[in-house]
């Protein structure tokens, strides 16, 4: 798996946030059974970039925790029978690697966040990638229902690197 981290603002974490990025992405293919290889694209930026990517991209003028771009359609989350369907835009020439699509985090909203839930910067950071990754996959969480089977399995992969809150 490769994952391609750009960093737009220095993440000033006690953490390896490269190591704990690729952790939590193979972890998250790993749960869903991703069968390819996959690559990813992961960019680290402040508030004020966060709001115009939002603002471009939602119509909304607000910074948000995280921004997940799918590169591939799923006739279902996390089932991967189309994706061969999609290989022409999809797979890297260079490496045969499924690219899945790009997260965009907010350092800001990590800090702020793991302050106001009471937890540590490493398992907010953990956590919006997990939630990430499962965008990533098909995943959705506009009703109830789809909601409540995302958040357990992103408890799931959380639980499976044994970071709690």
């Amino acid at each position: 798996m490769t994952i391609h981290i750009i960093c737009e603002q220095k993440p000033e974490f006690s953490f390896s946030y490269r190591s704990l990025a690729q952790q939590v992405a193979e972890a998250s293919l790993d749960a869903e059974q991703f069968p390819f290889e996959a690559e990813i694209s992961l960019t680290l930026v402040g508030d004020e970039r966060m709001r115009s990517i939002n603002q471009e991209t939602r119509g909304i003028d607000a910074p948000t925790d995280v921004l997940s771009f799918p590169m591939l359609d799923y006739p279902a989350p996390a089932d991967f029978s189309g994706v061969e369907d999609q290989w022409e835009g999809c797979v890297n020439p260079d490496t045969g690697e499924v690219m899945l699509g790009d997260i965009v985090i907010s350092l800001n909203r990590v800090r702020e966040q793991a302050e106001a839930y009471g937890h540590s910067q490493k398992r907010e950071y953990a956590f919006l990638i997990a939630h990430s990754m499962l965008h990533l996959m098909g995943y959705d969480h506009m009703e109830a229902e789809d909601a409540a089977v995302m958040e357990a399995h992103q408890r799931a992969i959380l639980d499976a690197l044994q970071i709690s809150r």
